[in-house]
């Protein structure tokens, strides 16, 4: 995400409706396909400037900051959308269409493997703790093999 996009995109996501802090930053992260996450670093306090702005109001619900566009928020965030043409999440220049779904497709590769990740790694230690050094070598060169084939994949030429 570019720089001073945060702004554009918490009144796009504002746009489609009222939210707390961690709704909104999940709403981004949902709508960039899980490429990015801003961090509550960037988007509380922006959230902040906006209620100083009079772009949004602010209530508490279930003792949380809720966060709705004021009539003034929904005409910037209208301006905004007219002006930059899309979403900051929206495909990026040299990204293409497509790149969304395929991250979508890798990112749903590596959650499958979240529950794979802990005994990997157990696997891992056993073969290190009490394996002989024929198992450790192809253990090691298991990890190498398979490390060296993800950097292989960014490295290959890329049709235009």
């Amino acid at each position: 995400m570019r720089r001073g996009d945060i702004r554009t995109a918490l009144l796009a996501a504002l746009a489609e409706g009222p939210g707390h802090g961690y709704e909104i930053i999940n709403r981004l992260e949902e709508k960039s396909g899980g490429m990015w996450r801003p961090s509550p670093g960037s988007v509380y306090p922006t959230l902040q400037l906006f209620e100083d702005e009079g772009l949004v109001r602010c209530e508490e619900r279930d003792g949380k900051r809720v966060y709705e566009l004021t009539d003034v928020g929904r005409t910037e965030a209208a301006e905004r959308a007219e002006r930059f043409g899309r979403a900051p999440w929206e495909a990026e220049a040299g990204h293409g269409p497509g790149r969304h779904d395929g991250f979508r497709g890798l990112r749903k590769a590596g959650e499958r493997l979240g529950p794979v990740i802990p005994p990997f790694l157990m696997a891992l230690k056993q073969v290190g703790m009490s394996g002989d050094s024929d198992q450790l070598e192809r253990a090691s060169a298991v990890v190498q093999r398979a490390t060296k084939e993800l950097y292989q994949i960014l490295a290959a030429d890329r049709p235009d």
